[in-house]
């Protein structure tokens, strides 16, 4: 979110790809939260960033179970690895890309095989999909190519983290044809177009260091520290001023502790938020804290947006209260240099295989494009 800001974006879906999974997030103006989560089928009841989950990586094994193609949720991980490292491993969404020409060898270190001295093995992707299409023919009486075969499992993938998206945003009440999509991760690139594509978007941002952008981001985080309290008491008028104190009492404890490390008062700032529900219900929803005729009207906005219905008359409840203190780091998030909007000189051409067909695309190098290039 910080290097989309920095870019000129304030409505920003992250799409971080990686071997394994996909993560993606929502962002406009605030980081969303969850205090209620399941991780690995265990429930948790912790204040955490909302970050949705899917098995879909370069890794993710791609295969024919009989019937239909499948992508993952197993994944090849780092040893053996996709097909093309040299090491025996299965085909994967990886070997896909490669045979289609989006992932080419002689841009890649040799750093494959047993003895990481050997570049990326596209002939046996290349066997192994051929393998795959005999093995589908057999099944099936259908005859297909390893291209059509590779591409089909892109689109899989695709879906998969297209759905994922549409979770936290479309389902959600929000349009995402306003936002960017902010790609990274080891795998990003090569589908965040397709993923734009299937959710129409038509904004995606490419940073320089993408492929390690978790590992900036880190840096360039602000320290935070959140208190809660349980309440579990009518959001009515009369309760205002003991909310109040409860909440002052919350954003002290918060300031506390980044004032012990460190952090002067100056760069410490503090939000206050409520956790608000239906009376009898179990789901709340979390908005700025005030005075009850705003949390209320807050609430019913967003309760609207998100479920298309507000029960007009029924008592709310104000479940919990939060105070967040957040301590600026003082890192911001550069452009990577000059603002260049022309697209660069191709650096060679190939044949890459996209909708379902063979095309000559051009071939572009990262360091040879700037803010703005497109």
């Amino acid at each position: 979110a910080e290097t989309a800001k920095a870019a000129g974006f304030d409505r920003v879906i992250g799409f971080d790809m990686g071997g394994t999974s996909t993560d993606v997030s929502h962002f406009a103006g605030e980081y969303e939260r969850t205090s209620d989560a399941v991780v690995a089928g265990v429930r948790l009841r912790a204040p955490m960033l909302s970050i949705h989950t899917v098995a879909a990586g370069g890794g993710s094994i791609c295969r024919f179970d009989g019937a239909r193609l499948r992508v993952g949720p197993e994944s090849a991980g780092a040893v053996p690895g996709p097909r093309a490292y040299r090491r025996g491993g299965p085909l994967t969404v990886t070997d896909c890309n490669v045979l289609l020409g989006k992932l080419k060898p002689g841009f890649f270190p040799a750093v494959f095989g047993p003895g990481a001295d050997q570049p990326l093995d596209a002939e046996a992707v290349r066997e192994g999909f051929a393998e795959l299409a005999a093995e589908v023919q057999t099944a099936t009486g259908r005859a297909t190519t390893p291209e059509a075969l590779a591409e089909g499992f892109v689109t899989i993938a695709v879906q998969n983290m297209a759905e994922a998206i549409k979770s936290i945003s479309i389902q959600r009440g929000y349009d995402v044809t306003r936002y960017v999509l902010n790609c990274f991760g080891g795998a990003g690139g090569q589908h965040a177009c397709l993923v734009a594509d299937a959710l129409g978007m038509t904004t995606v941002m490419l940073h320089p260091f993408a492929g390690v952008l978790s590992a900036y981001g880190m840096g360039l985080a602000e320290v935070r520290a959140i208190r809660q309290a349980t309440a579990a008491i009518p959001l009515e008028a009369t309760a205002d001023a003991d909310m109040a104190a409860r909440v002052a009492d919350l954003s002290e404890q918060a300031r506390a502790e980044l004032t012990a490390q460190g952090f002067a008062g100056a760069r410490i700032t503090i939000a206050a938020r409520a956790e608000i529900k239906f009376a009898g219900s179990d789901t709340p929803l979390t908005v700025p804290f005030g005075p009850a005729d705003q949390m209320t009207s807050a609430f019913e906005a967003l309760h609207r947006r998100r479920f298309g219905f507000f029960a007009e008359g029924k008592a709310l409840v104000v479940e919990t209260l939060e105070a967040e203190a957040t301590g600026a780091s003082g890192e911001t998030a550069g452009t990577g240099g000059d603002i260049r909007d022309r697209t660069p000189e191709a650096a060679t051409r190939t044949p890459v295989w996209m909708a379902g067909e063979s095309h000559d695309a051009p071939v572009y190098r990262r360091e040879d494009f700037g803010p703005g290039a497109a």
